[in-house]
């Protein structure tokens, strides 16, 4: 199967799990409506492989979609070999990859709930380019 969104998940605060949901919208140089971590910055959009979070379950952690306060789950794509400024179309929506990573300054929520966090080593950010309609099964492709 190609690339493609697993899960599309939001939360109301900072630092806390992501829950599931149907269907966001993804707003231009915003983010997704009603989201914490939107607004006019370079990380709108947080996105996490399911191959990461597969990882965590090995070593025998409870966790799935949306518990490293990812926005976007995603299946079948690297998203850590993509360089900054790649351009992602997911739907109708087009994304450019602004960040690789994070560093975590302290330990948040997600680590304290999870004992460990794939997100600051392989989750990447984006900024919303063109705004569209994510849910489950959204195909994504990678432009250039």
């Amino acid at each position: 199967m190609s690339a493609h969104v697993v899960a599309v998940c939001v939360s109301e605060n900072k630092g806390e799990r992501k829950t599931p949901v149907a269907s966001a919208e993804l707003q231009v140089e915003h983010g997704f409506a009603g989201d914490a971590h939107a607004g006019d910055w370079h990380r709108q959009v947080s996105l996490l492989a399911l191959e990461s979070i597969r990882k965590m379950q090995a070593l025998g952690l409870d966790v799935g979609t949306g518990d490293f306060a990812e926005n976007l789950t995603t299946e079948g794509i690297d998203l850590v070999s993509l360089p900054i400024g790649t351009k992602l179309q997911v739907g109708d929506a087009l994304l450019e990859v602004t960040q690789i990573g994070k560093e975590c300054h302290t330990r948040c929520a997600i680590y304290h709930q999870a004992g460990d966090c794939v997100m600051p080593k392989e989750g990447i950010f984006a900024r919303v380019l063109q705004g569209g309609s994510i849910a489950a099964g959204t195909p994504i492709s990678v432009l250039g």
